[in-house]
């Protein structure tokens, strides 16, 4: 065998060795997994959040516009389902990254937690029994027995009202149903609440009594310490409302297009 054969031999065998090592001594990238966003939520708060009887899974207004932001964010939702007034102390032991549940935005809540935008405009109204004619507004509630959840808004206008034993639930049905049993005589609860109660279950046996007492603001809340998620979702909630699927959120669950 020639020293030029053996030379082109050799050049040969480095060429491709070379070329192996270039083909498959690296594996090719994988894809960037989708992070996993940890949501609290009291999920008996209809149309907000409730759970589908059939499917089982955590549906509502809420619901549909996490999911609509996480996917703007490029990550993915974990419903964890939890009481209302479970939901901050969760965030502050850094058990979930965030909240959304009709949680209205207010001074002292947001002592403890960063909230978003105001994603939905809300107000606090009765609810009394069908044939209940005495009381027809807050100034009628006096020495009444009023039922709110535990940790709401509600809850605290319900205390202001002078002597009224306010008794406090877990959840917003059990309230609803403490009326409908003629434990209290009212429920203090927020507006889209009540109606979507009216309209789906408690038609024959509730009605809402006067104007809304206050206008509330909600927001979804993350840890105080989280500046930049609070400010991931911000910027993903207002994309959503630049492209119109803020408005087909809203409509589903409303029936009409949220006020300019």
């Amino acid at each position: 065998m020639s020293k030029k054969l053996i030379s082109c031999l050799v050049l040969g065998v480095f060429v491709l060795a070379a070329g192996l090592a270039g083909c498959g001594g690296q594996k090719p990238a994988e894809p960037a997994k989708a992070t996993v966003l940890k949501v609290g939520s009291d999920t008996a708060f209809a149309p907000f959040e409730f759970q589908d009887e059939k499917s089982k899974e955590f549906i509502g207004f809420d619901m549909d516009l996490i999911k609509a932001i996480a996917k703007q964010m490029g990550s993915t939702v974990e419903v964890q389902s939890m009481n209302f007034d479970g939901l901050i102390p969760a965030l502050e032991a850094g058990n979930i990254d965030a909240t959304i549940s009709a949680m209205t935005i207010t001074d002292e809540r947001a002592q403890k937690v960063n909230f978003s935008k105001p994603y939905y405009k809300s107000g606090l109204t009765i609810v009394v029994r069908s044939g209940d004619n005495a009381i027809k507004g807050f100034k009628d509630l006096e020495g009444k027995r009023i039922a709110v959840q535990i940790g709401t808004t509600g809850s605290e206008e319900a205390k202001k009202v002078k002597d009224a034993q306010v008794r406090e639930f877990n959840t917003a049905p059990e309230a609803f149903m403490e009326l409908k049993a003629g434990g209290v005589d009212a429920v203090i609860n927020d507006k889209p609440v009540n109606d979507y109660y009216i309209k789906e279950a408690g038609g024959k046996d509730a009605k809402q009594v006067g104007e809304p007492l206050t206008s509330e603001d909600y927001g979804i809340a993350t840890a105080k310490k989280n500046t930049e998620l609070n400010e991931k979702i911000n910027k993903a909630l207002d994309e959503l409302k630049k492209n119109g699927e803020y408005d087909k959120i809203y409509e589903k669950w409303f029936g009409t297009k949220p006020a300019q």
